[in-house]
């Protein structure tokens, strides 16, 4: 998945050059170790060239799910530090990344990588300012936590280099409605921030989750779970340090805080689209969670407000259900 969307992202920003009468932004080879194909868990990989036989290139990006001790890695770290001596682009697509931090060619940077290996890297390379975002784009290293993140740090580094009129044609070629923004969050499954063993709160919350335009009365969910309020309430103030109506709205309204940023969609659509029954309830209410007015989040600069606020207080005003 990983490679494909590098390469697909990578045409569609050709394709949508072209469309506006530009050139040929990126001519792309893939490199293993010895030239050899490359076997993932589920197909074989077939590649230009080894890395030692790579011509002079502008950019670097390694692509690795496998462990973080791999017999092969010596020779990939040794390749980076010789090529990091460049200056170039450098990217580290899952554990790329932590072959970028292991060659040391990511001190001082903001890196991420894939969730489940994000304190053990932070631990490994103290160093390394590692975040748990989707992706981080940070002077001349970019890194990801794999899969379908390289399209959107691709996307990001095609509009901060060929501007946002070439992104819009590539999204709309690859048939995507936005891709995701610097600062957006990994998707952590739920049962890795709790346990595995809370069933019951896992499906309360995938239920919210699958339900963000109709919310669904806390009361219906409580039946569908199988089990009382009173114990959902338990459950929700022990593991999330919430009531299941805060966390609901909270829920709706950081989904509403991602289509404001990374989409061309009224506030008003947005806003009934995340299960608020007016304008009015949706900005009180947004207002409430992030301390800033759905207006203001859209257009920071020209009001002067950072952006990526908080939650900071109770926002259960304004929903279309109990």
């Amino acid at each position: 998945m990983a490679v494909g969307s590098a390469l697909e992202v990578l045409a569609h920003a050709n394709q949508a050059s072209a469309a506006l009468s530009g050139p040929i932004l990126y001519e792309s080879l893939l490199a293993s170790v010895d030239g050899k194909p490359v076997r993932t868990s589920t197909a074989t990989i077939a590649v230009d060239l080894p890395l030692d036989g790579l011509p002079t290139i502008d950019g670097l990006f390694v692509i690795s799910d496998v462990q973080v001790a791999h017999p092969l890695n010596d020779a990939v770290i040794a390749f980076l530090q010789r090529f990091a001596a460049q200056s170039k682009l450098l990217g580290g697509v899952g554990t790329g990344a932590w072959l970028l931090a292991q060659a040391g060619l990511l001190h001082g940077y903001r890196a991420t990588v894939q969730w489940s290996l994000a304190s053990l890297m932070a631990e490994q390379f103290p160093q390394t300012i590692v975040s748990s975002h989707v992706f981080e784009a940070d002077r001349q290293r970019l890194t990801c936590a794999g899969g379908y993140a390289v399209f959107d740090m691709w996307v990001h580094h095609i509009r901060e280099t060929h501007g946002n009129d070439l992104v819009q044609h590539l999204l709309a070629m690859a048939s995507v409605e936005r891709a995701r923004g610097v600062g957006e969050p990994q998707r952590v499954p739920l049962s890795a921030r709790i346990g595995g063993g809370q069933p019951k709160l896992t499906e309360a919350v995938a239920l919210m989750e699958a339900n963000i335009a109709e919310p669904l009365p806390i009361e219906d969910i409580v039946q569908l779970v199988g089990i009382s309020r009173r114990q959902l309430e338990r459950l929700f103030k022990v593991y999330l340090d919430s009531l299941p109506s805060r966390y609901y709205t909270e829920l709706r309204l950081k989904h509403a805080q991602q289509l404001l940023q990374q989409t061309s969609q009224s506030i008003l659509q947005i806003g009934l689209g995340c299960g608020f029954s007016s304008g009015a309830h949706f900005s009180n209410a947004y207002r409430g969670c992030f301390g800033i007015t759905p207006r203001d989040q859209r257009n920071p600069r020209v009001n002067n407000i950072p952006v990526g606020a908080t939650p900071v207080t109770d926002p259960t005003q304004g929903e279309k259900h109990g």
